[in-house]
């Protein structure tokens, strides 16, 4: 029973390297990691200020697992190992949603980057009306 115990204990470790590398602004953006909205994903800077807003209640989270995990391992009846293990899980979950929406609202103000007009196949030569003012 006390292997139930380590689930929290290894998805806690892998949450909270997850929120560290966000928080220090170092989630590669081609990854399936981190906060992925459409407000985040949106730029480079979206996703960089998303995943560092979201990255502390993340760490959090893993800490809560990793604790629960522990805390798992202690318990003197069958049952304890299950419910600490429980209880972790969904203090990680909330904490992780929880991130994941203050990250989303913070990659929401971010401005939206310049877009490059309907009209303009990018070939820069000039004769566009949009390019040239006229």
């Amino acid at each position: 029973m006390y292997l139930v115990a380590l689930i929290p204990i290894v998805l806690g470790v892998v949450v909270g390297w997850g929120g560290m590398l966000g928080w220090r602004e170092r989630l590669p953006r081609s990854r399936g990691a981190g906060v992925r909205t459409a407000a985040t994903m949106r730029s480079d800077e979206a996703f960089r200020v998303a995943n560092k807003v979201a990255g502390l209640p993340t760490v959090v989270a893993g800490l809560v697992g990793v604790l629960a995990g522990v805390a798992g391992l202690f318990m003197p009846a069958v049952a304890g190992p299950i419910i600490a293990s429980l209880i972790g899980l969904a203090g990680m979950f909330v904490l992780v949603a929880g991130g994941g929406l203050l990250g989303h609202r913070a990659a929401e103000a971010v401005p939206a980057p310049a877009q490059v007009p309907a009209a303009c196949a990018g070939c820069a030569c000039g004769g566009c009306a949009v390019l040239t003012g006229k």
